[in-house]
């Protein structure tokens, strides 16, 4: 009976780790469209302690906390961020939508770069 009540516990607890998790990040994506920046990396850093052992949402805030970064004329530290996605997670959809934010960025002139050379696409 006490296995049986120490795994009820220790799913409930996962669970509620997961809730949380999203909640947090759904609200950081509600923030962004109201064009909230300060409310969205507030959410973000919620969902980072929330995900220490999902690696696999990283990305996906890397990539909303560098279009913030963008969104409030940070320009390098977005690059920075979008070339943080591609090193750490290569094969992945967000090192693909991060390479194009890079390239966009080139083209606009808001970071360094030849902004007359072709995206590259990802390699999967």
């Amino acid at each position: 009976m006490r296995i049986l009540l120490v795994v009820l516990l220790a799913t409930s607890v996962v669970g509620c780790t997961r809730w949380s998790m999203n909640h947090h990040l759904n609200n950081a994506y509600r923030a962004y469209d109201r064009g909230n920046c300060e409310a969205v990396m507030l959410e973000l850093s919620e969902v980072d302690r929330d995900s220490r052992s999902r690696p696999y949402i990283w990305p996906q805030t890397a990539m909303l906390r560098g279009l913030c970064l963008e969104r409030t004329k940070f320009y390098l530290d977005a690059a920075q961020t979008y070339e943080w996605i591609i090193k750490e997670f290569p094969q992945s959809e967000w090192a693909y939508r991060a390479k194009a934010r890079i390239e966009t960025l080139r083209i606009l002139k808001f970071i360094p770069g030849n902004a007359n050379s072709q995206a590259i696409p990802a390699k999967i």
